[in-house]
This record gives structure tokens, sequence and C-alpha cells, in this order.
């Protein structure tokens, strides 16, 4: 017979929790753009990041330069295509960092 403290078992718990969420959360890609400099360029960049297929949610900062973006749930956002909405906002993204892999120039997909 085998017998598990309190405290054993809570641990156990918490592992299998810990091990569960980190599976389930998404993973985020972080773009640098040097020239994003100010709260409407930001702004602008978020709304033509939200409008790329895939994407749950961006979230800029001004201060580090970089936009993070949060994929939909079991979704992987092309690369290229954020790439390109960044450009398309009149910017140019200089580093992309993300489940994909890590880009210094526009990804190929």
């Amino acid at each position: 017979m085998i017998r598990f403290s309190g405290l054993s078992l809570a641990l156990c718990a918490l592992t299998c929790f810990a091990s569960t969420v980190q599976a389930s959360d998404p993973k985020q890609t972080t773009i640098s753009i040097p020239d994003m400099d100010c709260g409407g360029c930001a702004k602008k960049l978020s709304t033509a990041l939200s409008k790329v297929a895939g994407v749950s949610k961006s979230e800029a900062d001004i201060e580090a330069k970089i936009i993070k973006i949060t994929p939909k749930a079991q979704t992987t956002v092309s690369p290229k295509s954020l790439w390109e909405a960044v450009e398309n906002a009149g910017k140019t993204p200089t580093k992309l960092e993300g489940p994909s892999g890590s880009f210094s120039t526009k990804p190929t997909k």
C-alpha cells in the first residue's frame, strides 16, 4: 500500500497544474521596431498587427520599442505576415522572434 501525505499530494497537483498551464499557453512573438517612438505609432501598428490571421492581441512597449504578439489558441501566425503588417503601417522592423524562429530580415513564410 502506498501512502501519500497531504503535502505530497498538493505538490503533485501543483506540478501537474503547472505543466498543463505551460502546455496551453500560446507562444508570443516579439517584433523590434526602432522607429516606433510615439503612442500614435504604437496604436497604428497594433491595429495593423491585430488584422493578421491568427493574432489574438498585440501589446506595444514604446520605451523598449517592441510589440508582443499573442496568437489565438492552437494557431501559428506567419512571421512574414507580421513583418509585412509592420512595413505596411509605415515602420521598419529590425528583428522578429517567435515560435517559428528569429529573423533580422523579412521571413519567407
